[in-house]
């Protein structure tokens, strides 16, 4: 706690109250985060470089197609309070805590470490990370810098990052292990064992191979939109539809459409099924009509009649890529742009 500076003007904060729940609905604990007011923060001042990334889909669908091949371990890391523990190049004062101020005090906190809602938080958390895994060993793919990998005298340890969930696999327990250990002398580690849940992601795993589906994802969707006692359909979409920006009346209340389909591209990354269909309404998200709507319910009782559909991504198959595109021609009835589809495969796993 320091005097406010006088060159700097202090961001400022609040206390954010959040119930966490388990995958199975029940609550887990009561959360008290203190949160900056980041879009106050002045860029070359308080902050400059701010991306940092996270695992492609892709990229998760690849390791965990791996995972089931080649039978190796799978398990999953929480960090808890990932963003507190980036440390900060900048200086960057705040405001005291709500209910922290005394009658007539005038001071003011210097961040040496980050917080939540910083606009670099996300960016420090990751350059600490990746070079703690660094220092062990581990070098980052190319491909995807949120892969870390290690391969030492045939022993193979790949660590995924996705913000403040990690995924390990490996051909070797012990090194799993270790690796476990050395995160949790560094950082606050939550270990959740073997991999069933991950980013909404329901995952299991049999001597058949790994499934991923988003059953509970997709109910939520149906709740909150009123479907789940709709009547399903076996399309999520009519057979040569042709949807145009000049269908029927335009929606008083376009944002409902809009978080709808939103919904909807996430639920793609367990549904391939969906993904063409919701390509087509994607297309329509700046001035959604009553027709659009119309076909996006459609998709909601296609997903009606089987909620927990998803992809197998089997334990045997040869391990090559195998890759199939078409295209319509024109197909665009209001730019007469052609449409391109294509699916990658990774033996009999769909990746991409």
């Amino acid at each position: 706690m320091v005097p406010p500076p006088a060159h700097k003007r202090p961001i400022g904060c609040k206390w954010v109250f959040k119930i966490k729940y388990n995958p199975n609905g029940i609550i887990d604990r009561y959360k008290a985060r203190l949160v900056t007011k980041g879009f106050s923060q002045v860029e070359g001042i308080d902050y400059r470089e701010t991306f940092a990334p996270v695992a492609k889909l892709t990229t998760v669908r690849i390791l965990l197609s791996l995972t089931a091949m080649e039978n190796w371990h799978l398990h999953q890391l929480d960090v808890n309070n990932a963003f507190l523990n980036g440390d900060l190049d900048e200086d960057v004062y705040m405001q005291l805590p709500p209910g922290f101020r005394r009658k007539g005090e005038h001071r003011v906190c210097k961040l040496h470490k980050s917080l939540y809602g910083l606009k670099q938080a996300s960016r420090q958390w990751f350059l600490k990370l990746s070079s703690a895994l660094k220092s062990v060993g581990f070098t980052q793919s190319w491909s995807d810098y949120s892969l870390s990998v290690r391969n030492h005298q045939g022993i193979f340890t790949a660590l995924l990052i996705y913000v403040d969930d990690v995924i390990l696999a490996g051909n070797n327990l012990d090194d799993i292990t270790k690796t476990k250990r050395f995160l949790s002398s560094r950082f606050k580690l939550k270990d959740m064992g073997q991999l069933n849940y991950f980013l909404g992601i329901e995952v299991a795993r049999s001597k058949h191979g790994i499934s991923l589906c988003q059953r509970k994802y997709a109910l939520e969707i149906l709740e909150d939109t009123g479907f789940l006692g709709a009547k399903p359909s076996r399309f999520p979409a009519e057979q040569n539809i042709t949807l145009t920006q000049e269908d029927g009346d335009l929606l008083e209340d376009a944002s409902q459409y809009q978080r709808l389909v939103g919904r909807l591209i996430y639920l793609t990354i367990t549904r391939p099924d969906l993904a063409y269909a919701v390509h087509i309404l994607s297309q329509f998200m700046d001035k959604p009509m009553q027709p659009h709507l119309e076909a996006a319910h459609k998709v909601l009782r296609y997903i009606k009649h089987a909620p927990g559909q998803g992809i197998l991504l089997p334990s045997k198959g040869p391990l090559e890529l195998r890759a199939y595109c078409d295209a319509d021609w024109a197909h665009c009835k209001d730019t007469r742009r052609s449409t391109t589809g294509y699916c990658i495969f990774l033996g009999h796993a769909p990746i991409s």
